[in-house]
């Protein structure tokens, strides 16, 4: 018998977040994972040649394995530069945004 490992597959848009908890088979990969979930067909701009992916908020490759319980994140690209939008912020003359709270 071969064993079966629980996963769960992760996009997050704007609006909402969309997981999907499966069983893969042991030995099963990240890209794997993510063709099984379903998100490809329900959401055609996720192009994973474009989009990064990765485990638990650790870039990972698609050919990564998986392990019980493992959480596959498909990241969506950058809107802007984070740097260049704190320069942009700069140059305007606006004071930098507060911290996030707890984030020191």
């Amino acid at each position: 018998m071969t064993e079966s490992i629980s996963v769960e597959v992760v996009y997050a848009l704007p609006e909402k977040q969309e997981i999907v908890r499966l069983s893969v088979m042991a030995g099963s990969t990240a890209g794997q994972a993510i063709v099984a979930s379903g998100l490809l067909d329900r959401y055609p701009e996720i192009d994973l040649d474009r989009n990064r992916i990765g485990i638990y908020g650790k870039l990972a490759a698609a050919d990564a394995v998986l392990a019980d319980h493992d959480r596959v994140e498909i990241y969506r690209p950058l809107i802007a530069d984070p740097k260049q939008a704190r320069r942009k912020r700069a140059e305007q003359g606006k004071p930098p945004r507060k911290p996030v709270r707890g984030a020191q």
